[in-house]
């Protein structure tokens, strides 16, 4: 649950109570869910996190994959 407590408040700078207007996360669901996900209002963007919300937990637990790999790797290199 933090994880994706923590993905969103990195992704939603700026729109936090509005995510659905953030131009990053429009473009990152569009790439997600394709043309469907393209112009998003409130009721719109909740439906699909709501239909598609066993997709998005697997996809946060890619991301939280990828920041421990990312920690491992400068941890190693020292970064």
């Amino acid at each position: 649950m933090l994880n994706a407590i923590h993905y969103y408040w990195i992704t939603t700078k700026g729109y936090r109570l509005h995510p659905w207007d953030s131009p990053y996360v429009q473009w990152r669901m569009e790439t997600f869910f394709g043309e469907e996900a393209g112009e998003m209002d409130r009721k719109k963007f909740m439906g699909l996190m709501w239909r598609e919300r066993k997709r998005m937990w697997d996809f946060l637990g890619w991301v939280k994959e990828r920041r421990r790999a990312q920690r491992m790797k400068r941890r190693k290199f020292g970064w």
